[in-house]
């Protein structure tokens, strides 16, 4: 078993890590070239989450930079309370022990939920897909490099190397103990992990995300918003699926026109329900599944909601629990749509592509959870901890 290692040393490595990514800048856009040949899938969002150019190393190297920086998550006390028969009882921050995280495509996650885990006292298990093994296992080695020259045992950092037969038998039958799984990326991914997983599952991934426009909004900011949550990063679990109009908002057909003739530029297919069936540009929704969907693709559904209390049933019917917002010029409208949808994040005249842990102020995210327990959203440094109670006596025994 690996000793928790302290602070200083912690960050002295996450900063060591950071300047052997910039270092290596070369060798990792060389092997990353390598995975982006070699992968032969139609899924866009997937081939974007797998590239690595400049600017995603530039994030890694920030991501480590900031985690650095940051307050030691362990030892922080929660509750503290003397006993009558005076005993000291205090509860402070804990680490969980080992993580494992399975996810597809995206090497800079092997940076930066390793760099959580580790600033928190984890040790991780890196499950990548095997169109990013090149990336995966390059970066998995820099990290080894950085734990040797800080004399930290090796095994703070694992990947495995598993294909589906063998990931299966681990998640039944770990050879090794693991603490908490997070599965990261799709729903056949994540659906694959909760049927097999014998430890504690926080499922990451789904977004369906909802943008309300109410009878009170900016038309204006609708469409910078909507605009923005759709097209900029398709691939992204916070982008925008389902946009809901309110049948009350008065230049409503100037909106669909407006919104349409700019998803169109960038060539967004768009879905209607009946009320504004017809519309030129837009096909008719016939299956109500697509309700359900997550969508990774450059397509959206447009469809009329009579109420805000219509729109709020929607959006938590189908939703993924993720983000939804709402654009109003009606501070006690959004205040109520807030506190009713049950979403992990809730916006008031904001874009759903700001839930992320960098943007909440977190220095980056293992994950970002749709579940509830233990916690919701972009999960951060601070987020990936359990608790320890301490004790301290002078003899005291229980009558």
């Amino acid at each position: 078993m690996s000793l928790l290692l302290d602070i200083k040393q912690r960050n002295a490595l996450l900063s060591d890590m950071a300047q052997l990514l910039d270092k290596e800048r070369t060798a990792i856009l060389a092997a990353n070239k390598i995975d982006m040949d070699g992968y032969t899938g139609d899924d866009i969002a997937m081939r974007d989450r797998l590239k690595v150019d400049q600017s995603k190393i530039d994030g890694m190297i920030l991501s480590l930079q900031q985690l650095a920086a940051q307050e030691d998550p362990l030892g922080v006390e929660r509750f503290s309370f003397e006993h009558e028969n005076g005993m000291q009882v205090s509860n402070k921050t804990a680490p969980f022990g080992t993580i494992l995280i399975i996810y597809e495509s995206r090497p800079d996650v092997t940076i930066e939920a390793a760099g959580i885990a580790f600033k928190s006292g984890n040790k991780i298990l890196l499950k990548g897909g095997k169109e990013s093994l090149n990336s995966n296992l390059l970066l998995v080695d820099l990290w080894h490099k950085a734990l040797e020259a800080n004399e930290a045992d090796a095994d703070w950092v694992t990947y495995l190397q598993f294909n589906r037969t063998e990931t299966q038998a681990f998640l039944e039958k770990p050879t090794q103990k693991v603490d908490l799984i997070v599965p990261r990326g799709g729903e056949r991914l994540i659906a694959f992990v909760k049927q097999h997983a014998t430890c504690p599952v926080i499922v990451s991934g789904r977004g369906n995300n909802f943008v309300f426009v109410d009878k009170e909004a900016d038309l204006e900011m609708a469409i910078d918003i909507i605009i923005n949550a759709k097209t900029t990063k398709i691939s992204a679990c916070n982008a925008l699926d389902k946009v809901l109009i309110s049948s009350n908002l008065v230049r409503k057909q100037q909106l669909l026109s407006h919104l349409i003739q700019e998803l169109k530029k960038s060539n967004v297919e768009i879905l209607v329900n009946e009320p504004f069936s017809g519309m030129e540009g837009t096909t008719t929704i016939e299956d109500e599944q697509v309700w359900y969907e997550e969508f990774l693709d450059y397509k959206i559904v447009i469809a009329q909601s009579s109420d805000i209390e219509e729109a709020i049933k929607t959006i938590n019917t189908y939703g993924g629990g993720h983000s939804a917002s709402i654009i109003t010029a009606n501070n006690e409208t959004a205040e109520y749509f807030m506190n009713n949808v049950d979403t992990a994040a809730v916006y008031h005249n904001a874009s759903t592509r700001f839930t992320d842990g960098g943007q909440f102020g977190l220095g980056g995210e293992l994950a970002i959870s749709t579940d509830k327990l233990h916690q919701r959203g972009p999960i951060g440094l601070q987020h990936l901890v359990t608790n320890k109670w301490y004790v301290k006596g002078t003899g005291q025994i229980r009558g």
